[in-house]
């Protein structure tokens, strides 16, 4: 049965039960879907000396062998697939695609990794090096600083025995299975 509904403040129960039941059936999709923007940035190099691909590989790698859970290996791999859509600001586009499947600290820590990043580069646009300083306070910084120092800004060695996607697809699925809440 497909909805006939034009408008939402129209539509039924009945139609509504079918969507939902679409919607969960479809999920396994999203996994899919956040894979094929991640080979988006295959080639996409901005000056770096790995593509952003590489990086994210990278930066997951990296996660991974520091023990991260899988929330957090899933993050950094996807933390910079906002750049397809926009440099400026990819880590909202990264985090709010994540923010349905991983737990509060994780989502915080990618919406402001570039800030904490900024650390080491800002400076040399001119821009404030102690921007992480903002968030100190809150309960996520410490990882939001372990993710940028420790994973994220030394992700860009061409010569780094990085995992190939392959060896994260799991793990990708595991945690975009079923969103945590819908609402």
């Amino acid at each position: 049965m497909t909805s006939t509904f034009t408008r939402m403040d129209a539509s039924t129960a009945e139609q509504w039960a079918v969507i939902g039941k679409e919607t969960v059936e479809a999920q396994p999709l999203a996994a899919d879907h956040v894979l094929a923007l991640l080979d988006q940035l295959e080639g996409m190099v901005l000056g770096f000396a790995v593509d952003q691909r590489t990086h994210c590989l990278q930066t997951a790698t990296l996660a991974e062998r520091a023990g991260a859970d899988d929330e957090l290996v899933v993050a950094a791999l996807l933390h910079d697939v906002g750049k397809y859509v926009s440099v400026a600001n990819h880590p909202g586009i990264a985090a709010e695609m994540l923010r349905p499947y991983v737990r509060d600290e994780v989502y915080h820590a990618i919406r402001v990794h570039q800030d904490f990043q900024g650390k080491h580069y800002y400076g040399h646009f001119g821009g404030d090096t102690a921007a992480r300083e903002k968030y100190r306070d809150e309960p996520w910084f410490d990882l939001a600083a372990r993710f940028a120092d420790e994973w994220d800004q030394v992700a860009f060695d061409p010569d780094y025995d990085t995992l190939p996607l392959e060896h994260f697809e799991p793990t990708v699925r595991a945690v975009f299975a079923m969103p945590k809440n819908f609402f």
